[in-house]
């Protein structure tokens, strides 16, 4: 029997696209009177949407025996205020484990917020986005950016935004709905739904690098009103990383309901195929296109597309910790042989559960890791480069001195 499309709907109306030592976010570090643009202890601030702000950092890996397995931060994964008791932001999800923090007499501060868009939004829950809206206290994460910089030595500001503009939450919805009640024999795709189609034309995408356009101007912005001189930072466009393989590298076949029931990744091959072929190009191409029309000279870009591979949901060669008979994400090889995104979620958010629907299809505790030991080189010892993300070792990950993937930062694709 297949599952209903109303009851898989109302289980996904909260999706939203969210190391052994020294893994967490350091305390806030106070800036001394005297820091400002250009001078103090150098910052990297990173603005945008889950893919940068942490979420699923929690989860080192998964298992569906028990999930204290995978658990490497705990509940207090998402707690970001001063005294680690709660979120400054209900569901940014900003991890502990997030790129922002890369270290070595460099500070970081995470502003970016699971689920927001180029533009605030307001509802259930308050969502910035890279703008300067202000009212009642929230403010969009321009205006954050703004205040930040003023009274710190910003030299280097991350921006990964656009992927929400794309409704990428009800494009996955879409899929794995359909995958779910349609049978093998009859597939119904999503990559062919006229609600997915549509966010995919050639007039959205323009509409979305418009937006993503603007949306870095305001950072521009922000750092000229707080006193920047474009010399003085750096403005880095991170792309998104490919979160599955393609149809023929998934682990479990299209037959029955073991890619969701047990690897958390219900799609269809070619849905799989066209997520790879179209979606992905597509949003990474809107929002690089929007950092060239910018046009500023302080541009550098960091290129995830190809950061997981190897290590994605479901893929082939990877698995679960009870599939690859490790104990732990403490247990050795464990980075090499469990996923580095985390499972699409459904019933197992219902009740007392330790997991959000939220956290699906994110990078986990080893992908926020992986990204911010590819974050480090780009910063390069405050003279940033572009480059193209990579895992190290492929086939044999290791885990470097301070507890993250070693990760390879090479020539910007130009495929």
């Amino acid at each position: 029997m297949r599952f209903r499309p109303a009851a898989l709907t109302a289980l996904f109306a909260l999706i939203v696209p969210a190391a052994l030592v020294a893994t967490a976010a350091p305390a806030a570090a106070a800036p001394l009177a005297t820091d400002g643009p250009g001078d103090g202890t150098p910052w990297v601030v990173t603005l945008g949407d889950s893919y940068i702000s942490g979420e699923a950092g929690r989860w080192a890996g998964s298992s569906n025996d028990d999930y204290r397995r995978a658990d490497a931060l705990g509940s207090h994964a998402y707690h970001d205020n001063t005294d680690g008791t709660g979120e400054v932001i209900a569901r940014c999800h900003r991890a502990s484990s997030a790129e922002a923090y890369i270290g070595g007499g460099v500070n970081g501060l995470n502003l970016a917020c699971s689920g927001a868009t180029t533009a605030t939004s307001t509802g259930t829950y308050f969502k910035p986005g890279i703008d300067f809206y202000s009212s009642g206290g929230n403010k969009g994460q321009a205006l954050m950016l703004q205040e930040a910089a003023a009274t710190r030595n910003v030299g280097m500001v991350v921006v990964s935004i656009g992927g929400n503009d794309f409704e990428f939450a009800s494009v996955v919805q879409a899929c794995v709905v359909n995958f779910l009640t349609s049978p093998s024999w009859l597939k119904n795709y999503c990559h062919d739904d006229d609600s997915v189609e549509d966010n995919f034309t050639a007039a959205n995408v323009a509409a979305v690098r418009s937006r993503v356009a603007g949306a870095l101007r305001n950072v521009a912005t922000a750092m000229s009103n707080a006193g920047y001189s474009t010399s003085q930072w750096t403005l880095v466009v991170q792309t998104y990383p490919s979160p599955v393989p393609n149809g023929s590298g998934i682990r479990y076949s299209e037959s029955g309901y073991t890619r969701q029931s047990t690897g958390g990744c219900g799609l269809w091959n070619q849905d799989a195929d066209w997520a790879n072929s179209t979606v992905l190009p597509t949003i990474n191409g809107a929002l690089l296109g929007a950092a060239s029309d910018v046009g500023l000279p302080n541009v550098r870009t960091l290129d995830m597309t190809h950061a997981f591979d190897g290590k994605r949901l479901c893929e082939s060669g990877v698995g679960l910790y009870e599939e690859v008979g490790l104990a732990s994400w403490q247990s050795a090889g464990a980075v090499d042989r469990t996923e580095w995104v985390n499972q699409i979620r459904t019933v197992t958010t219902i009740g007392d559960s330790p997991y959000f629907v939220q956290e699906s299809l994110h990078p986990n505790y080893w992908g926020q890791l992986a990204m911010r030991n590819c974050l480090r080189q780009v910063w390069n010892g405050g003279n940033p480069r572009s480059g193209s993300c990579a895992v190290g070792n492929l086939g044999a990950a290791r885990l470097t001195q301070s507890g993250e993937p070693s990760m390879l930062l090479g020539p910007l694709d130009k495929g």
